[in-house]
């Protein structure tokens, strides 16, 4: 912080008055522009945080990305990396933790699956994870050059107990711990079928996703950049992290939709 001290003297009795005005107008406007560049710069903005829909009368949710599948027709997706993307969105939500991919490849490895195809690949894998919930997901277009295009489709198997949903769900704490994790997957509770699907195509000329796009990097770029936001819509990379942040963000948004649904049909039971 710069220390600025300014004396300004009486004027002479033959200083003119004006002459004595203007002095102490150039002393202010002086003092003022030193002490802005003392100032910070622009007011920081918290980026946007996905909370999770569940309970965590039971602990965190735990769930694990099996590695997406390559449906686009382009052979110069890296569908890895692209899956590694998505455990860091699910990861970075607000009580839940993702495994590292690393994990489930070594969990699939020693179960013998190059892919997870089906409701009972799914299980057997969440069985030897130990985890509550398992996505399977595809990646359904992709072109990296501008305007980028990213098509992704995920969908969340698991038990509707520990993930807040029926046999009292978000109610039911003793419920919930002992329909969690590896009791739910052993007693049947992991169902056949997906407990939410979404499926994204996010396309950067449309000005609806661009209008996304700005709300994700709000708080994730500096704005006094060359491009601020528009950099998520000129660089592949970043795109990517836009188009899983999004997808996820979806798929937790039904999620609270099914978790509020059960839970009202079950008052409704009751």
């Amino acid at each position: 912080m710069i220390s600025l001290a300014l004396t300004i003297r009486r004027p002479a009795a033959n200083t003119r008055p004006d002459a004595a005005r203007s002095l102490a107008a150039a002393g202010v406007a002086l003092a003022a522009l030193l002490l802005g560049g003392c100032q910070s710069g622009p007011e920081l903005v918290p980026a946007e945080q996905i909370v999770s829909p569940y309970s965590l009368a039971a602990g965190e949710v735990l769930l694990a990305v099996a590695p997406l599948r390559n449906e686009s027709g382009t052979a110069s997706v890296d569908s890895m990396a692209l899956t590694d993307l998505v455990v860091q969105k699910f990861d970075e939500v607000k009580g839940i933790t993702c495994l590292p991919t690393n994990r489930t490849l070594q969990a699939m490895r020693a179960l013998g699956l190059s892919t997870v195809s089906s409701p009972a690949d799914a299980r057997r894998l969440a069985r030897a994870l130990g985890i509550d919930g398992l996505v399977v997901g595809t990646v359904t277009a992709y072109d990296p050059y501008d305007p980028p295009k990213l098509g992704l489709t995920l969908a969340l198997f698991g038990s509707e107990g520990r993930l807040a949903g029926s046999r009292g769900g978000a109610g039911d704490p003793m419920a919930m711990q002992t329909a969690g994790t590896e009791a739910a997957v052993n007693n049947g509770l992991f169902r056949e079928q997906p407990l939410t699907v979404v499926s994204e195509m996010l396309d950067a000329r449309d000005q609806g996703v661009q209008m996304n796009v700005k709300r994700y990097a709000e708080g994730r770029t500096e704005p006094s950049t060359a491009l601020g936001w528009k950099g998520y819509l000129a660089n592949a990379d970043l795109y990517n992290q836009f188009a899983s942040w999004w997808t996820v963000y979806r798929l937790v948004q039904e999620e609270r939709l099914r978790v509020s649904r059960t839970a009202d049909a079950e008052r409704r039971g009751k």
